[in-house]
């Protein structure tokens, strides 16, 4: 298997939201790319730019940032759809021979939302699985702090041999930090991209990792829809698979965030995490997680628990009270 560690650059209104096209916030300008071996040595290199067609003017943080100008984008760069398909052509079989990797969670949904505007098939594989090397250089130890690529490269002593802030340079910093960050270690943490969606029950995504387990849902149209779901509200042990009696029922942190506490009787406590998200077309699905945790888990999440309920309470109070103001004022 290949690794494609690619970056891109795009371009936004200038004019901010309301210059924006909907379902469209970032046009592509420019894709770079380096094709790394299952050694991790780089083989080849990928960079085409795009000439733009939906923001024509540059807006003035991407000037600030990369320094292109649009008269080079205009004169040598080409219509999107070209250089895509070049890309994956160049790129191999996405769906068997290639792995994706990037600096953050951005650019594979960018990518695809690009090519969606342009009513481009997708070719890439559902689930989409690939490495957030930003993401894998934290479990490493790279901190609390998500670092930006240049701030990561410095900490890792990587000399400054070409500018950051343009595609092809920040693919080849992002095959570096790869290469030397002990990529092994940290192999099997993939990552799911978002984009496509289950859309049936047969297809959600169930996934498993050294220290936690993964479950993408299909989509709802409603919260509540998805709490109802048995396969969204059941604790399921990582270990065994059993179906968990609850010790903490599921509750709402927030709108986006709910959590649980079940037990296993042969290997203890496991905690849930509901994580509600939105698609594409506006529905929601859930992210869920599910890890081991020791004892004290029990004590922290009944306490947050309870400070949730309070909060709930002295709202509804607020709320009431607001009300009945209200009442006598007229």
């Amino acid at each position: 298997m290949n690794y494609i560690v690619f970056d891109l650059e795009w371009n936004q209104s200038p004019g901010g939201k309301e210059g924006s096209v909907i379902g469209f916030p970032f046009e592509i300008i420019e894709i770079g790319a380096i094709k790394l071996n299952d050694k991790l040595e780089q083989i080849d290199t990928f960079h085409q730019l795009v000439r733009p067609k939906v923001y024509r003017k540059l807006h003035y943080k991407i000037l600030e940032v990369t320094h292109m100008e649009l008269e080079v984008l205009n004169r040598e760069g080409r219509p999107f759809p070209q250089v895509v398909k070049s890309f994956l052509d160049w790129c191999g079989d996405v769906k068997n021979d290639v792995r994706f990797c990037t600096w953050g969670s951005m650019d594979l949904t960018e990518l695809q939302r690009n090519m969606e505007f342009y009513y481009l098939e997708n070719p890439f594989p559902m689930p989409l699985l690939y490495y957030d090397v930003q993401k894998l250089y934290k479990l490493l130890g790279g901190g609390e702090k998500v670092l930006s690529l240049d701030q990561a490269a410095e900490e890792m002593g990587i000399e400054e041999e070409r500018p950051f802030h343009q595609a092809l340079d920040d693919a080849y910093y992002t095959g570096k930090i790869l290469g030397q960050m002990g990529f092994e270690k940290v192999k099997e943490f993939l990552s799911m991209d978002y984009y496509q969606l289950p859309q049936r029950k047969e297809e959600e995504v169930y996934l498993t990792f050294p220290s936690y387990n993964k479950y993408v849902s299909r989509t709802f149209e409603t919260k509540e829809d998805a709490l109802q779901d048995k396969s969204v509200s059941e604790i399921i042990c990582p270990q065994c698979g059993r179906t968990l009696r609850k010790k903490i029922r599921w509750f709402s942190v927030n709108q986006k965030l709910d959590l649980g506490l079940g037990t296993c009787p042969e290997h203890g406590y496991v905690r849930g995490k509901i994580r509600i998200k939105k698609a594409e077309g506006g529905e929601l699905y859930v992210v869920k997680t599910t890890k081991f945790v020791g004892e004290e888990a029990l004590e922290e999440m009944s306490r947050r628990r309870q400070e949730v309920k309070k909060k709930r309470l002295e709202r509804n109070k607020a709320k009431r009270q607001a009300q009945k103001k209200r009442n006598y004022s007229i």
